[in-house]
């Protein structure tokens, strides 16, 4: 196991810290710090109570929860969304329904999880061409099912 990255948070009256589930988690669960429900196909903005300082050299990444997307057709609409290490503001997630049916919400509901990641920055090169490749200029589908 690696050794922890520090992350700086600070927390609105009443939120929780979020929290690893088990030893193995790759998320820390971020939590709704209102009441709300989502008709099918609507999306909303949530807010989380938190703001975080990404340390340079890394990201968070806001992903969906798999339960709440099997169970309910919830995920969120950019995934993964990115914190970057020079943002300051609340942690808020667009959160969508895909299913079927009105699902609602209790402040405190965990409804996304949040990874940090280590980012690299690319040195871009422009060339006039680009080397040949097997697959060349095939994509959306162009190696098989």
């Amino acid at each position: 196991m690696h050794d922890p990255v520090h992350v700086r948070i600070t927390l609105e009256e009443g939120v929780a810290l979020p929290q690893y589930q088990t030893a193995g988690s790759a998320g820390l669960d971020l939590c709704t710090i209102e009441d709300f429900t989502l008709k099918p196909l609507e999306r909303k903005l949530v807010g989380t109570g938190i703001r975080i300082a990404v340390p340079q050299g890394y990201e968070a990444q806001v992903r969906p929860r798999s339960g709440l997307a099997i169970k309910h057709g919830i995920t969120l609409v950019n995934t993964p969304g990115t914190i970057d290490s020079d943002y300051r503001g609340e942690i808020k997630i667009i959160v969508i329904n895909l299913g079927k049916k009105v699902v609602s919400f209790n402040r405190g509901d965990r409804i996304a999880q949040l990874v940090i990641c280590p980012v690299i920055h690319a040195q871009l090169q422009q060339v006039v061409t680009l080397d040949d490749t097997e697959r060349g200029l095939g994509g959306f589908g162009s190696t098989g099912v």
